[in-house]
């Protein structure tokens, strides 16, 4: 007996029962970026690998130890994304959609970075990003800042999630930081661990992030990158906090926020969660002014974010049980007898073109009245219409609630009319 192929660790299945509320998760995150006007960009899954040295940075941990990497049969360097952004940039200079105009993009699905698999952080992994080009005020970072507010409300775990802001100033004044941080960090080596060495000289900021709790005791009398932003950059975060102020958002500055990617300046931030154990982001970005420049377009201010969806429905899951997904069926079909079959069929098609978003499965496979019903109950619904041969004579349908056990005897012209005007049945 052949040995039975299972999926490849860290990259999941999801099965029906469970893309259900993915998707009832993601109909309302896409109803939100409606309502802002942004835009679906839909991105390549691979790309030309220095498309994401050059925007991430080659020293950075999802380059040098994540990506999925291979030559394809013409020998080219080619990577699974391991994010978004870069993608999105590349096709905006591509298609000339950034130089001098405004755009509001969002984008959706997998991503891949090969790392230790763990509850809601898998090699194949999806994000949700927005990307916002031409804008360069606090204001539309502070926009930014409140669609990403609304997803929350709307799904119920406004109170279990945090802000959490920062900047890290302009290229001149991070490599300003940057030289005094490498300094300091040398007057310690020995109580670095082995990452924060390997970090020191290559990211040096990145060893903020450290989860070390000895290296973050350390780090209490390192010196702090407010110190050493520009004046522009300075003026820019405190309008951003004035307006998140004023729109009722708080935050709270967290001068150790960095980000993990090289592209990033000035505003960073994070929507941080304790309800799914140790703190964890669910959502985070910043701005990154000068990634389209640096990937061959013209100079154009940048400001997004990605959001992991698998942690997202987690969490979800987690603090708000009460949102749970759609019913997959509303109204099972059921007929018996000569002849039943067909008009159940003809009944089924002529109801969806009267109420398109009815959802309506019809039995197949024969079977009497009781396992019929059996099968009714088993996908969720909640009315089953019944067809015998004395009602496709007579030209009615009975309607069954499953939840009650009332029954109606219907024509199908009053039943049809009262579908069609969404009166229930």
């Amino acid at each position: 007996m052949a040995k039975n192929i299972q999926a490849i660790r860290g990259m999941n299945d999801y099965l029906p029962a469970e893309t259900a509320l993915w998707q009832r998760i993601e109909d309302s995150l896409k109803k939100v970026l409606r309502s802002y006007g942004y835009s679906e960009i839909r991105l390549p899954i691979v790309e030309q690998t220095p498309l994401f040295k050059r925007a991430i940075g080659e020293v950075t941990d999802v380059v040098e130890k994540e990506m999925y990497t291979f030559d394809d049969r013409n020998g080219d360097s080619l990577s699974l994304r391991p994010e978004g952004t870069a993608g999105c940039v590349r096709a905006g200079i591509e298609h000339g959609i950034l130089y001098n105009q405004e755009q509001r993009l969002w984008y959706m699905g997998p991503m891949f970075r090969h790392e230790r698999p763990q509850k809601g952080r898998y090699r194949q992994f999806h994000q949700l990003g927005c990307e916002v080009f031409g804008l360069q005020g606090p204001d539309i970072d502070a926009e930014l800042i409140l669609l990403s507010a609304r997803w929350w409300r709307e799904l119920g775990i406004a109170e279990h999630v945090a802000l959490e802001l920062n900047s890290i100033g302009s290229l001149e004044a991070r490599a300003r930081y940057r030289d005094a941080l490498i300094a300091f960090l040398e007057q310690h080596k020995d109580q670095l661990d082995e990452d924060c060495l390997r970090r020191m000289y290559t990211n040096p900021l990145r060893v903020l992030d450290s989860k070390n709790a000895q290296v973050q005791a350390l780090l209490n009398d390192a010196p702090v990158l407010t110190d050493y932003l520009d004046d522009e950059s300075r003026q820019h975060f405190e309008q951003l906090g004035e307006l998140l102020t004023q729109a009722g958002i708080p935050f709270t500055v967290n001068p150790r926020l960095v980000r993990g990617l090289d592209y990033y300046n000035r505003t960073v931030f994070e929507w941080v969660t304790t309800s799914l154990g140790s703190q964890g982001t669910v959502c985070a970005g910043g701005r990154y002014d000068g990634m389209v420049e640096q990937l061959g377009g013209h100079a154009t201010p940048a400001v997004g974010f990605a959001m992991g969806l698998e942690r997202l429905v987690l969490l979800v899951q987690s603090v708000n049980p009460d949102f749970t997904a759609l019913p997959g069926v509303e109204v099972y079909l059921i007929s018996s007898g000569v002849g039943t079959q067909s008009a159940a069929m003809q009944l089924a098609e002529t109801l969806r073109d009267a109420l398109p978003e009815l959802k309506l499965m019809t039995n197949y496979g024969g079977g009497n009245f009781k396992k019929q019903f059996a099968r009714a109950d088993k996908w969720g619904a909640r009315i089953a219409l019944v067809l015998g041969e004395n009602e496709v004579a007579s030209g009615q349908v009975v309607v069954k609630n499953l939840s009650s056990g009332e029954q109606v005897t219907y024509s199908m012209s009053v039943l049809l009319h009262s579908l069609a005007c969404k009166k229930g049945v």
